[in-house]
């Protein structure tokens, strides 16, 4: 309910045309009423034969009815569309804005399929939240308020009777069908999410289960599990026709016992026979209004589901928010980390990532972190770029907490090299643009050079994910991002795994002539090339279990020893 009511609040923002919307919405409304009452009480007029001037006043008053309840309904139309579509850009930028801060650690814990069911689908079901559940009770409450007034002067009984086919088609009939719908609601919405998280696995690996011959197996998976999704959804729709349908059929008896009992009203003399068509006919227009309410608890439950979805995908502790206001960091100079007892857990996992680190990278200094593949390397590296939020412990950048500062800042000081690194479908000069939008052509060529990638043209295509380039080219095109972008912090996470031991060589000398006054914290699996490191941390299962230079370690003769031993002998073979 609460994500409901945030909707509601976003919704609030275009009160001026919602407000509009209702004025006119009830306006039609009640002029229909009247245009079809008036009818009713023109053809018993008509009947009496009355002078020629009353018909023709009461037909003028017939035309300017008709003319009133069209316009009244354009704009009804009108602003209602016009509040809706403002209101879907409103929720589409309100939910971007919380997404957005939290977007790399929120890849983490939903799939990229669900969440995109979630960022689409659940959208656009809110579209009919204005339409659907927030503006129709309203037209609905007023036109049969004003209708039992009005009956009333007449007769009691069509009064009542008005009521009750009130209750019926606008509450009963609506509750009765939302219950039974309910369990059939949660499932459409579960498979929905389930059939686009596996339509974009399957997508995503295909060439995998073609290789592995999978491909058939699962595909036959996916179309199940769409079965199921349209067959749900089929019941779904024959659920509210049924409702609708019940609707319809209530609002008729309702309608003959309006007759029924006008009839026995005019035979005993308690009502004049003039107004029994009027009422006949005001009953069955306003019954109309009733038909959206069979619909309304459908979409009700759907909004509901659909906004508790979008706020749950952006909630809970795996994205960092910002707590208080943020303090600026410099732009220019060293960057310092220290790091204090932190712990890290990734959401919904039962162990910790990381035990209480506690760990500085001076300014301008030059660490390495070796150890096992799973040890957290990357994740502290996550942690320092404020990719997630540690379970406890501190982290200050420059001595600020990590929490005080804005990520942007911290991005826009950090050359980063990451295990994946995304390429998008372009040109090499386009995806170099990425880390500096102004550099010229002679900086992009250079840093082709400096990243051993000079046989390649800056026009030269890059596919979806540099498919076209093989893994050390990839790392190299990340590398060259990194050599134009002026950061002051290095973390390069496994850069050169792709490469040949010459060009590995070759890259970490670069990497050392353009970083003499930067930090670096540098991951790698191998263990040759540290001898020039300011320090090395060796972690193994989310512990730093030894920290020191390259000739401390060695003299120790402990876990990094024996790892370079192990490291020579594979060498040697």
């Amino acid at each position: 309910m609460k994500s409901l009511f945030a909707i509601s609040q976003i919704a609030m923002r275009e009160k001026k045309d919602i407000m509009l919307t209702a004025l006119l919405g009830v306006s039609a409304a009640l002029i229909g009423t009247a245009l079809f009452g008036a009818s009713g009480y023109v053809i018993s007029k008509a009947a009496l034969i009355p002078p020629l001037y009353t018909l023709t006043v009461m037909l003028a008053l017939l035309k300017l009815f008709g003319i009133a309840r069209a316009v009244s309904r354009y704009g009804e139309r009108y602003f209602s569309h016009k509040a809706t579509f403002t209101i879907l850009g409103n929720m589409r930028a309100a939910f971007f804005e919380r997404l957005e801060p939290m977007s790399p650690a929120l890849l983490q814990r939903w799939r990229s399929g669900d969440l995109l069911a979630r960022i689409v689908g659940d959208v656009e079901s809110l579209q009919n939240f204005f339409l659907r559940v927030f503006y129709p009770p309203v037209v609905f409450f007023f036109v049969f308020l004003s209708t039992f007034f009005f009956s009333s002067f007449y007769s009691i009984w069509i009064c009542i009777i008005i009521a009750a086919g009130m209750i019926l088609t606008g509450i009963a009939v609506p509750a009765f069908f939302a219950w039974q719908q309910q369990r059939r609601k949660n499932t459409v919405q579960m498979l929905r999410r389930e059939l686009s998280a596996e339509a974009a696995e399957f997508l995503y690996g295909f060439r995998e289960l073609k290789i592995h011959q999978k491909a058939d197996e699962k595909e036959a998976a996916l179309l199940e599990k769409s079965e199921r999704y349209l067959k749900e959804q089929e019941g779904r729709l024959a659920d509210e026709n049924r409702s609708q349908s019940l609707n319809l059929l209530l609002s008729m008896i309702v309608c003959w016992g309006i007759a029924i009992a006008g009839v026995y009203e005019v035979t005993h003399g308690s009502m004049d026979g003039i107004y029994l068509a009027m009422l006949i006919m005001i009953g069955l227009n306003v019954f109309e209004y009733a038909i959206p309410m069979a619909v309304f608890p459908s979409y009700y439950a759907d909004s509901k589901q659909s906004s508790e979805q979008l706020f749950s995908a952006v909630s809970g502790n795996f994205g960092v928010q910002e707590k208080e206001e943020p303090l600026e960091l410099s732009k220019h100079g060293s960057i310092e980390v220290k790091v204090r007892d932190l712990t890290f857990a990734f959401p919904d996992e039962g162990r910790d990532t990381l035990h209480s680190i506690s760990v500085t990278f001076p300014k301008g200094s030059k660490t390495a972190i070796v150890g096992p593949s799973g040890s957290g390397k990357s994740t502290l590296v996550q942690l320092i770029l404020k990719m997630a939020e540690a379970k406890s412990g501190e982290l200050y950048v420059n001595g600020a907490p990590i929490h005080r500062l804005r990520k942007e800042d911290i991005w826009q000081a950090a050359n980063a090299v990451l295990q994946e690194n995304h390429f998008f479908y372009g040109t090499i000069r386009e995806n170099l643009l990425l880390a500096d939008g102004h550099a010229t052509e002679e900086e992009l060529e250079r840093a082709l050079r400096e990243a051993e990638l000079d046989t390649h043209r800056l026009d030269d295509r890059v596919l979806e994910k540099g498919e076209n380039l093989s893994g050390g080219e990839r790392q190299k095109l990340a590398l060259a991002r990194a050599f134009l972008k002026k950061g002051w912090i290095w973390l390069l996470d496994e850069p050169f795994s792709s490469m040949d031991l010459l060009t590995e060589k070759n890259m970490v000398q670069r990497i050392f002539n353009k970083t003499q006054e930067a930090t670096v914290i540098f991951i790698s699996h191998r263990l040759s090339g540290l001898e020039n490191m300011d320090q090395i941390l060796v972690m193994d299962e989310g512990t730093v279990v030894e920290a020191g230079s390259f000739s401390d370690l060695m003299e120790r003769k402990g876990y990094f020893y024996e790892l370079k031993k192990v490291e020579a002998d594979i060498l040697s073979q």
